[in-house]
């Protein structure tokens, strides 16, 4: 049996497209899950700092942050978010600009790769997000980072000592030198099988497309 297809995602759990892209890549795969040869996928996610400069309590909303760090006026930092939170409503997510509290997310990054030691990255990445776009959650203090890895199942005490202890800073750093490695300088970017790169939150139609085309590769008998 070949080996699944692994992607890899750089993100920031504080980007808007990394999430959209994310839940498109998620239903993409869902399309591909009735063919007659189920691609298997593995799915890992890497860290990227958008902004690794801003303050973990950041004064001023969304479109205070959007404005300044584009150089834009408030209303068309307003809507940029406005036409991000329609594409986001499209894959079915429910941004919430107006209670987002903008952060420093190096500790999110941080709790990703403890919850990646333990089994649960996959499960954080999400929850991290959703808590961020959706619910209004303040993903850059360590009792919030703390409080959500307990809600995927690990224990708070080990991920607390993870983060004051910053046990996975070097982890993160080595995810961000890959990146660079690589030429990727936004995100999301999704690495296919280590050979083909994908800038973006494509549509699902998209992920579904070289899911199977990947596979095909994979799984194609030698000639002769």
């Amino acid at each position: 049996m070949s080996e699944p297809i692994k992607i890899d995602v750089w993100s920031d759990i504080a980007c808007p497209w990394c999430y959209i892209g994310k839940r498109n890549l998620e239903n993409g795969l869902a399309q591909v899950a009735d063919d007659p040869h189920v691609p298997r996928v593995e799915v890992e996610y890497h860290s990227f700092e958008l902004s690794p400069d801003t303050p973990v309590d950041f004064e001023g909303g969304e479109a205070d942050y959007l404005s300044t760090h584009k150089g834009i006026s408030r209303e068309q930092a307003q809507q940029m978010l406005d036409r991000v939170a329609g594409v986001a409503a499209e894959a079915g997510l429910q941004y919430r600009f107006d209670t987002l509290q903008h952060t420093n997310t190096v500790k999110a990054h941080e709790l990703l790769h403890f919850a990646k030691a333990h089994g649960r990255q996959l499960e954080l990445a999400e929850r991290l997000m959703s808590a961020y776009f959706t619910e209004g959650r303040h993903v850059g203090r360590d009792d919030e980072l703390v409080a959500l890895a307990e809600e995927v199942g690990l224990d708070g005490a080990e991920a607390r000592r993870a983060l004051e202890e910053h046990t996975y800073l070097a982890d993160v750093r080595a995810d961000q030198q890959q990146a660079a490695a690589y030429g990727i300088n936004g995100v999301p970017f999704f690495v296919i099988d280590g050979k083909y790169g994908v800038s973006g939150a494509q549509p699902a139609d998209a992920f579904a497309q070289i899911a199977r085309q990947v596979w095909s590769e994979r799984t194609a008998q030698p000639a002769g």
